[in-house]
């Protein structure tokens, strides 16, 4: 990925001639060249990055060090009339690392802050996990049919499905004991260490996807008078 450094832009055409067409097609030079993404972040330095924490992981806050720049992309510009926008470089320079190890190029607005840039780059994970739970909770990935209608209506379904989970998901504080304990700490307790209950430990996480549908499946059940099949009385 090739950039030009920040204020700085391909040549503008050449002038016109006395015969021909006006050259229109942006120029370079030997000395005004783009460099590559790695380059100008080395050339930066580690004292521009920052350390900027996105997401709370499972053991501990995800962080790591970043800097952002506002820089024009140089791909192929040399068949353009125009400069490629402006656009913000972000980098990410983990802690250990020779050089930088990931780059995102964002069209975001240029008063966007560094940790707002890095969010949305780490938001992937949660893209995928979305997709993950659309597959594997609500059939997403069950479809077999053949035809294209059929997959949009099929698909449409369950990301109607998908929102309304997370929307009842959302009305549900996180589950605590009595002590400040959370559900890991007392999932832990109920499957391992004296005085375990016996059985598998549960699958779901109690914030998750699955879990919500069980729980509301379960307060639907528990609104029917009577089982519609043997009719015989709920609990």
């Amino acid at each position: 990925m090739s950039v030009w450094r920040p204020g700085e832009a391909p040549l503008r055409p050449k002038a016109r001639g006395r015969v021909g067409r006006p050259p229109k097609l942006l120029r370079r030079s030997m000395d005004h060249r783009p460099v590559s993404a790695r380059e100008l972040v080395i050339e930066m330095g580690q004292g521009a990055l920052r350390r900027v924490a996105w997401r709370e992981g499972s053991h501990r806050k995800l962080q790591s060090r970043f800097v952002a720049v506002r820089v024009r992309p140089a791909h192929r510009d040399y068949w353009r009339a125009e400069p490629h926008e402006e656009l913000w470089l972000l980098a990410e320079w983990p802690r250990g690392s020779a050089e930088p190890t990931k780059y995102w190029l964002a069209n975001l607005p240029a008063e966007t802050t560094l940790e707002e840039l890095v969010r949305l780059a780490k938001h992937r994970w949660i893209v995928e996990r979305d997709y993950l739970e659309l597959k594997q909770e609500l059939g997403l990935g069950h479809f077999e049919g053949r035809s294209w209608r059929g997959f949009h209506h099929d698909a449409t379904l369950c990301i109607v499905a998908y929102g309304f989970l997370v929307a009842e998901r959302s009305l549900f504080p996180p589950w605590r004991v009595r002590g400040g304990s959370s559900w890991q700490e007392r999932s832990r307790r109920r499957t391992t260490g004296r005085g375990a209950a016996p059985g598998q430990a549960r699958r779901h996480k109690a914030g998750s996807i699955a879990s919500i549908r069980e729980r509301i499946t379960g307060w639907l059940i528990r609104q029917l008078p009577c089982c519609p099949f043997c009719g015989a009385r709920l609990l």
